[in-house]
Order: C-alpha cells, then structure tokens, then sequence
C-alpha cells in the first residue's frame, strides 16, 4: 500500500477507548523507529534512531517529524522511491496508552510544556515512558522505573511485525518482486 492510501485508508488500529500508540521500524535513508502517539486527531510522530527502551537507563533521542493521518497507524509496506519516507515500514509495536502527566494537563498541553508521560499497553512496550524536550529542541524518550522495566534490555535481532509476521527485509522483498 502506497503512503497517500495507508494515510487516507489504512486501516486504524482498535482504540478500546484510549489513544493509539505505534511503533513503526522504518528503514529509509537512515534506518529509524517512528514513535507515534495519538493526539488531537493525529500521529505526533519522533524518528528514535536506535529504537524506543525497555531500560530506564537509556535515553533514546526522538526527533520530532511531521504529524501523520490517523490512517497510517495501520501501514507497513514500502513507501515509494520519490515520496518522503521512501523506504520499508514495519509494524514493530502498537497498543493504547493512557496520559500519565502530572497536573491532569491534555496531551496537547504536555507536549506543548515540553514533557509528557504516557503509560504505553503495547505488545513490545509496556508502562510508563516519558518523552522530554531539551533545550536544543530534540526529545528524549526514556523508560520510567516501574514493574515493566527490563535493565539491559535490548531489541531482538531479527524482529518480526506484530502485524504480519515479517521482517522489515521482507517486507521490502515483497515490494521488489512486484
């Protein structure tokens, strides 16, 4: 599926009555794991380049990219040569989470304040994770310490999509034999 179409008829992924979060391994020019959480009707989206932490002693920098469709919560396949993200795009976690910000401030409000925490319920990622900007204007996203916490964590090395199955080199490798 071609970006235009995932962002206007992707399939969205089941709210259960909270915001969506997803996680997207995406290799294009660099490869990138897109973080993206649902707010205000949109994907607020970070390029994390090493990919989001189970290890409250790492912090991940997330670099704010442009909002995305709710739409696109649900692509994986390869976005074209041409178009901005050119690459292959992997399902590599998604779920709901709640807005855990102190102050009982909206998403909108957190983010704007330069800190939001959020308690992710994913298939990858689980509990509370903040995201933290510093004074350059970068995020950070960090793993808070809770009972989802896994010190020395590290991804596997050959991850499947949570939605398909596939590895990100499959998924490319179908596009190819097209």
């Amino acid at each position: 599926m071609a970006r235009e179409d995932a962002e206007t008829g992707g399939e969205e992924y089941p709210k259960e009555g909270h915001p969506v979060f997803v996680v997207q391994k995406h290799r294009a020019k660099m490869m990138h794991y897109d973080f993206r959480l649902e707010v205000g009707g949109v994907l607020k989206s970070w390029a994390v380049p090493k990919g989001p932490s189970m290890d409250p002693a790492e912090k991940r920098l997330a670099i704010p990219t442009e909002d995305h469709d709710m739409g696109y919560a649900g692509f994986e396949g390869v976005v074209p040569e041409g178009e901005y993200g050119a690459g292959a795009v992997m399902l590599w976690d998604r779920g709901t989470y709640r807005n855990l910000t102190e102050g009982a401030v909206s998403m909108e409000e957190a983010l704007s304040r330069g800190r939001a925490t959020v308690d992710l319920h994913g298939i990858r990622l689980r509990g509370a994770f903040t995201l933290i900007r510093t004074r350059g204007g970068q995020w950070l996203l960090v793993k808070k310490r809770d009972t989802d916490a896994i010190p020395g964590w590290s991804e596997e090395p050959d991850p499947r999509s949570v939605a398909s199955g596939k590895t990100l080199e499959e998924i490319g490798m179908e596009q190819e034999e097209r």
